[in-house]
């Protein structure tokens, strides 16, 4: 692809495995019959694959299988940059982190599998504190596994968008680096004063 522009795409697998593992809710996108169906998943990252699970009523899961193609979207931070943070003059603009992938999905019939990787998934959105842990003897999670599938991805195609004003002088990409980390922070704080 040649957008975003080649000094906004960062083609390091590493760094986009960064985002991945940092933000790991993803947006997964199914196609049927020309609609896209889109669900909010947790993926963990395994020697490039995805690893995630399904609710069997999530109309989506019937396309998580059978080497279906999948679009996956990781997303970093993001904010407005306000032309006041530089010290030269520029235009109002957007910066922000994605991970764009494409895959191929195969589904997971083992329960012991989806069990495991349950706990696993568990044990790596708790870290690095790990204040809970799945027990493998854990009765509710023996009684939802037949509720649940589980399925991997392949991932075919890396592209990360990382636009943080790249084109601009040092010390202007040091300070939209400092605005994406001040406005994250009390945009969230901000937001859920408003909705919650």
């Amino acid at each position: 692809m040649n957008y975003p522009p080649k000094k906004h795409q960062d083609n390091d697998i590493n760094h986009m495995i960064d985002v991945i593992k940092t933000y790991p809710l993803a947006t997964v996108i199914s196609v049927k019959d020309n609609l896209p169906l889109i669900t909010h998943l947790p993926l963990v990252y395994e020697d490039g694959k995805l690893i995630g699970h399904i609710d069997i009523y999530n109309p989506q899961g019937t396309l998580l299988k059978d080497d279906n193609d999948v679009t996956i979207i990781f997303a970093g931070p993001e904010c407005y940059i306000s032309p006041s943070i530089y010290s030269t003059t520029q235009l109002p603009t957007w910066n922000y982190i994605k991970v764009h992938l494409i895959g191929k999905v195969k589904a997971i019939k083992s329960k012991a599998a989806l069990k495991q990787s349950l706990i696993t998934m568990t044990e790596f959105l708790e870290t690095p504190d790990h204040k809970y842990i799945l027990e493998p003897d854990n009765p509710r999670l023996d009684k939802n596994l037949d509720y649940i599938e589980m399925f991997e991805i392949e991932i075919t195609n890396w592209e990360g968008k990382f636009k943080l004003s790249q084109d601009k002088k040092p010390k202007d990409i040091k300070a939209a680096r400092e605005e994406l980390v001040r406005a994250n922070q009390e945009s969230i704080r901000l937001f859920l004063d408003k909705v919650f």
